[in-house]
């Protein structure tokens, strides 16, 4: 049983490869925008305008110019050759002592208008990434878009270093910058608990049993919050972070239970003698949707949180190893076929099944906070990657994962 659940809920990832961008947004609809690196010129400029690419394609909002660019900063006109489009873009990268810091102003192609202008700065350099991230929000709010503020959140993510051995570390959404936070033993599973990314869960096993810990990043303070015989994971977080929901075996069989922080009480939902697993709070926190092989295979399945009843609400695919919630939503894998598995919506009902994805293995999707973008794994011919999927604008990103292999994320 504990074998079958790392196999649902894990994915080795080799290769790597040229992720390709997935327009399907009618290009009238977007903000034309070329970039100027106003740097000196270096590796890390250059890697700030791929980044800001990035940033620019996944919002939906713009169209930026591929084309790098450089050229000087201090001035406060357009290069003649770029007054057809609508935005220029114009930063300046610099190392400093004290900090590393990233200048930032937006000028109106056709007349040079000022649009804004903003100075972003961090002492960590590795963190550089999120000087992009930060002053891509501030634009795309400037010109009344809607939010992308997800772009910011940090990425929590478990891959494996060894037998019995794998690490958990942060990434922003790009991996671009990825630093390790628990290493030694084995460690798997991270999910946030809060919000704000203050505090997270996980699991690692002492004795050779698991065990569920909450850790905060601020202070690096690590406290037991329960264990189990058998398995224990942590799967969802309520929204106001008090309740858990655990999958645990200490009969031998895996069902899910809802762990109350102030308590300190477990509820067991799910009653079954097969598998029952990945329960996440779904229909504003007063269901929840799992994953069960209740037919013989795994599918996903709903019951109300003090209720008994259980419904199918998956009806596509003979595997469907992977779900997540975002109130009356849910977005599952499906396999279609030999070594194929695609990303699907729903709602909880069951109904206006949506597909995402048209070929590959995509697996172990998350929503976003806000509900409008998918985080997922991708695996092709061409290589892996980690993907993301935007519900409203259609854009699509890959950003390649080289030789890492990776347990389970969360954002």
């Amino acid at each position: 049983m504990r074998y079958w659940l790392i196999v649902l809920m894990s994915v080795s990832l080799f290769g790597g490869f040229d992720a390709k961008l997935t327009i399907e947004k009618k290009v009238d609809q977007r903000a034309k925008v070329a970039i100027v690196d106003g740097s000196n010129p270096s590796e890390t400029s250059k890697k700030i305008h791929e980044i800001f690419l990035a940033d620019l394609k996944i919002s939906g909002h713009f169209l930026p110019d591929e084309t790098y660019r450089s050229g000087g900063y201090g001035g406060s006109l357009v290069d003649p050759s770029l007054r057809v489009g609508g935005y220029v873009i114009q930063y300046r990268y610099a190392e400093e002592p004290e900090s590393n810091t990233l200048l930032v102003k937006v000028l109106t192609a056709s007349n040079s208008k000022r649009i804004m202008e903003g100075r972003y700065a961090v002492s960590n350099r590795a963190k550089f990434p999120f000087l992009v991230h930060k002053a891509v929000t501030e634009i795309n709010a400037q010109l009344h878009f809607e939010s992308i503020d997800w772009i910011n959140r940090y990425v929590v993510f478990a891959r494996y270093t060894g037998r019995k051995q794998s690490e958990i570390l942060l990434a922003d959404y790009t991996f671009n910058y990825v630093k390790r936070i628990i290493r030694g033993g084995l460690n798997l599973f991270p999910h946030w608990g809060d919000p704000a990314q203050r505090t997270l869960y996980y699991t690692a096993y002492v004795k050779g049993r698991p065990t569920l810990y909450r850790l905060n990043l601020y202070t690096g303070k690590r406290t037991v919050v329960t264990s189990s015989t058998g398995m224990i994971v942590c799967s969802d977080v309520s929204a106001e972070g008090n309740r858990l929901l655990l999958t645990m075996a200490p009969d031998g069989q895996s069902d899910i239970y809802e762990y109350d922080t102030n308590t300190t009480q477990a509820r067991r939902l799910t009653r079954f003698s097969g598998i029952d697993v990945n329960g996440v709070y779904a229909d504003g926190g007063t269901s929840l949707v799992f994953v069960s092989n209740r037919l013989g295979y795994p599918n996903v399945f709903k019951k109300d949180l003090n209720g008994s009843a259980v419904q199918q609400i998956v009806f596509h695919g003979k595997n469907n190893n992977s779900v997540d919630a975002y109130g009356d939503t849910v977005v599952f894998s499906a396999r279609e076929g030999q070594g194929v598995f695609n990303l699907y919506t729903a709602h909880t009902d069951g109904t206006n099944g949506r597909p995402l994805t048209s070929n590959g293995v995509n697996q172990f999707p998350r929503f976003s906070p806000d509900g409008n973008t998918i985080l997922y794994i991708k695996r092709s011919y061409e290589g892996n990657a980690v993907g993301y999927l935007g519900l409203k604008t259609n854009q699509s990103l890959l950003f390649p994962l080289g030789d890492r292999k990776i347990q389970s994320l969360d954002w």
